[in-house]
């Protein structure tokens, strides 16, 4: 223990040399700039100011979990105050209390972003299909790489503010697969005296007296449920948070954290959507899709945890005490301070001795926090307190005195888990099931083995196991980071993965990883999903150390795609897991992150061009638009209509029965085959009924092997498509 206590005293005071050594210079950002990590089961977007809304003027994103899937984000709001007492800002005036408010309504009268910058270990991988590179378009995400750093990304963000306090933020993210669904953020808060954006000291001499800092984070948990849950929910209605020093073995549910004694216990809060007051229709615990699959859509549980807090300037010791407040406040209902260029100073009063200090706050009691024995008799809070904009996480810490050149860290971490898409489905469907026959009692198996004929209590018991995830993503954010984030770490992915859709098998290629070279290097295995991106990948291949193909190789040919369907595919570099004996997650094989080289355009089997115009085929024909029928035509993709053995170069038109001309398609791939999503050029999806479709050849085409004219320009023929509800 002696020697954890060391490691965590280093590496802070590693962090404090290194943030209050950055030279910016004359260094200016522009507060809307964003940077994204995009690397792991988790991802988000980090702002220029120092505090993320999640709003991008269409919908509130970040924190998506699991990244794969639409509508995972889990992010809405992080409300961020630091304050002090008896300043003196730079013209004379004097303040009882002086509060900021991080917001990019403050950003040029009080907040100063200087530095926003992301570092990463390695150039990311380029992926290519059909020679589109899908990696392109995150190649800003990027700014310095350094393979000198221990992470697969930091994230460096300077913010200078009026009060003299600066701002020094570095998120640390990891691709490993147990570690890749948290950031560490290290905060280390400075005072430069510098209250803008140049090099001038304006405030060489104060010493920032009861500093305090507090933030409330709002979590949707998530965005795909609310859509489900309905009203307001996704405003963070329902949270749940663990009590300062509570045992964190009673909920581990991995052996190694049970028997690891840096996890003594957690300061931590989370949030997970709870029942809503508005769609009274289901027990919505969990958002099941009651009128569709009955998936889960919203198993999440997102939080943060701290870590480690300075006890003082020149103390970098943990301090156990801190946070003073570890709870949550009503989000709307909350002084404000409106702005620095026209101070409310009974606001700025009012915020300091409420917020940022934990006194009693908006009628709640200093105790009054939203745990589990506060929800017994208090289901729905968020209708007691009367609040519209739900609940936050808050958290608070202080105060301090800094003089000049002094500084306080604070370490957090902040993830998302619950249960996984499988189980979410799973779960979810065997609900459904019941939903639909309310005769049906069972008997529903529960997580611990026990069962219950209630398919509520069934449901919402395992969504609850969230709680068990949540807090083993926290416990194991701790191990690394009191481990000096010395995690083992994964193989390097292949530098390219190239896939080329062809006539009669779709060839996959890659470049060697940079760790080949290494004794624990295994191999390489490659995924594939079939319809869609967004679903779930099954291994179709495997080389290396312990699989059916030892010979390590570069290239594979999947000979088993069905013509048609559209396929998805990504690769991993994998070890043979001696280099993973640590107490830091389990043991054996570690894999390079599938979100390197995860494909989201499709490849397909297409046929060479067609060799004559009534050989040309609709697949399906009659296409049914019923639901059920859709669902046995292309996996998937229930929208798709198929046009095969068609020429190389050719126009395709589709007219209704009467003449009217609703959807063109240039087809100059070469190929045989054309796909319609069933749309028309209006957006507007066909009905049932008898359509014409056209093909007229745009130029002559040839046979490659022994030139002879297949078709000339303007060969024409028309075909029959019938739709049927």
């Amino acid at each position: 223990m002696k020697k954890q206590g060391m490691l965590k005293q280093s590496i802070i005071a590693i962090s404090v040399i290194l943030v209050l050594g950055w030279n910016l210079g004359n260094a200016q950002v522009q507060s809307t700039e964003k940077r994204y990590i995009r690397i792991g089961s988790l991802q988000s977007h980090f702002s220029a100011y120092g505090s993320e809304r999640a709003w991008n003027n269409r919908y509130y994103e970040g924190l998506r979990w699991p990244a794969e899937y639409p509508m995972q984000d889990n992010s809405v709001i992080k409300r961020f105050w630091i304050g002090c007492e008896d300043f003196k800002d730079e013209l004379g005036s004097s303040y009882e209390k002086y509060v900021i408010y991080f917001a990019a309504s403050f950003v040029d009268e009080a907040l100063y972003p200087m530095e926003l910058k992301q570092i990463a270990k390695f150039e990311p991988p380029y992926v290519y299909v059909d020679g589109n590179n899908l990696t392109a378009p995150y190649m800003d995400d990027i700014d310095e790489i350094n393979p000198n750093i221990v992470p697969d990304r930091i994230i460096k963000n300077v913010v200078n503010t009026s009060m003299g306090l600066t701002l020094k933020r570095t998120i640390y993210a990891f691709s490993q697969q147990y570690h890749d669904n948290y950031y560490i953020k290290i905060f280390t808060f400075v005072n430069t005296g510098n209250t803008d954006y140049d090099d001038e000291i304006e405030l060489p001499n104060q010493t920032l007296k009861g500093v305090r800092i507090a933030w409330g984070t709002r979590y949707s948990v998530c965005r795909e449920g609310a859509t489900v849950i309905g009203g307001p929910q996704q405003w963070g209605k329902f949270s749940w948070t663990t009590r300062r020093g509570e045992d964190y073995a009673a909920h581990a549910t991995e052996q190694i954290t049970l028997n690891n004694p840096i996890v003594e216990w957690l300061r931590c809060g989370f949030q997970w959507a709870g029942q809503g007051d508005v769609n009274t229709v289901i027990d919505n615990i969990g958002a099941p899709d009651y009128t569709g699959t009955g998936r889960l859509k919203a198993p999440h549980h997102a939080g943060v945890a701290i870590l480690h807090v300075d006890k003082g300037p020149n103390d970098r010791s943990d301090d156990p005490n801190q946070p003073v407040v570890l709870g949550w406040h009503a989000g709307d209902k909350r002084p404000d301070i409106q702005g620095i260029s026209k101070p409310n100073e009974p606001q700025m009063i009012q915020t300091y001795n409420t917020i940022l200090s934990g006194s009693p706050y908006m009628g709640l009691g200093g105790n009054e926090r939203f745990d589990e024995k506060y929800m017994e008799s208090n289901p729905v809070p968020y209708t007691v307190h009367n609040d519209a904009g739900g609940t936050n996480i808050w958290v608070a810490y202080g105060p301090w005195d800094l003089a000049p050149g002094d500084s306080i860290t604070i370490v957090e971490a902040e993830g998302v888990s619950g249960l996984s898409r499988t189980m979410a489905e799973l779960i979810g469907r065997r609900w459904k099931e019941a939903y639909d026959n309310p005769e049906d009692k069972g008997p529903f198996e529960l997580p611990d083995g026990s069962t219950t004929d209630d398919k509520d209590v069934f449901k919402n018991e395992w969504v609850y196991t969230g709680k068990d995830s949540i807090l083993l993503t926290f416990s194991r954010a701790k191990r690394n980071y009191d481990m000096d984030f010395q995690i083992p770490h994964p193989p390097l992915p292949p530098p390219v993965f190239q896939v080329e859709s062809g006539g009669d098998l779709i060839k996959l290629s890659w470049s060697a990883s940079p760790s080949e070279g290494d004794p624990d290097f295994g191999g390489y295995r490659i995924f594939r999903a079939v319809g869609k991106p967004d679903t779930v990948f099954n291994e179709i291949f495997a080389c290396g150390k312990g699989t059916d193909n030892p010979e390590i190789v570069h290239s594979y040919n999947d000979i088993n795609a069905v013509r048609g369907y559209s396929y998805y595919y990504y690769i991993v570099a994998f070890n043979d897991g001696s280099n993973n004996q640590t107490d830091a997650n389990p043991h054996g094989s570690l894999h390079s992150s599938k979100y390197y080289t995860r494909t989201t355009e499709p490849a397909y089997l297409k046929r060479k061009s067609g060799t004559a115009l009534n050989q040309i085929r609709i697949v399906p024909n009659p296409y049914y638009i019923k639901a059920s029928a859709r669902e046995m035509q292309f996996p998937k993709e229930y929208d798709k209509i198929m046009f095969y053995n068609i020429p190389g170069k050719c126009k395709i038109s589709i007219y209704t029965e009467r003449g009217d001309l609703i959807a063109t398609i240039d087809h100059n791939d070469g190929s045989g085959d054309e796909a319609w999503n069933s749309i028309t050029d209006y957006r507007q999806v066909i009905v049932s009924g008898i359509y014409l479709v056209h093909f007229e050849v745009t130029e002559n085409i040839y046979d490659p092997e022994t030139s002879e004219l297949l078709f000339k320009k303007g060969d024409s023929i028309t075909k029959k498509l019938i739709v049927i509800r």
